[in-house]
């Protein structure tokens, strides 16, 4: 197993480990729950630079990579909408979405089509990565304006900008929808 692949893994292993001290909080667990998402969310950006800089890409890491980042997200927006932190609605429309984009992928792949990642998915990805960090923080209730705090704005950011790379993947990738290019 090459090195990209034990960092995914690795990757993995933080979800649980970042759930529990989120879960059952003791003195500073909220710091090492912050250090722990950081470190994970850095371990994707060095697993996919390692697996391409040493052409160390394999079909484990294409389907396993994306889905550690969706489970450490995922993971992340649950906890928020169970704290009260991010609305349901919201966590739905950022969770489908991932769902959807994994769906429009996986017909494309049936149609011999790859997608690559588009600079909106990207956008979205660390803007999220920047949001959960700031609700992680000891700071995610601060007040900006009346009732509208820090956690009202990390949610209002993820969401519009998921709906926004959501739309651009099916706008852009609509012809996999025309009944002669389906499978």
């Amino acid at each position: 197993m090459n090195t990209p692949n034990k960092l995914t893994i690795l990757r993995m292993v933080m979800v649980p480990v970042f759930v529990l001290l989120m879960l059952f909080p003791f003195p500073g667990s909220n710091w090492v729950a912050l250090v722990i998402f950081v470190a994970a969310s850095v371990t994707d950006f060095i697993d996919g630079y390692l697996a391409r800089k040493h052409n160390q890409v394999t079909n484990f890491g294409k389907f396993m990579d994306p889905l550690a980042d969706k489970l450490l997200v995922t993971a992340a927006i649950l906890l928020f909408v169970q704290f009260g932190q991010c609305p349901a609605w919201c966590a739905l429309i950022i969770i489908a979405r991932e769902f959807a984009v994994t769906a429009l992928r996986l017909i494309a792949v049936n149609n011999g089509i790859v997608i690559a990642a588009a600079w909106s998915g990207k956008i979205k990805t660390a803007s999220s990565i920047v949001a959960i960090c700031l609700m992680l923080s000891p700071w995610h209730d601060f007040t900006l304006a009346g009732s509208f705090d820090l956690d009202a704005l990390c949610v209002l950011v993820m969401t519009v900008l998921t709906v926004w790379s959501g739309a651009e993947y099916f706008i852009k990738n609509k012809v996999l929808f025309s009944a002669d290019k389906m499978k």
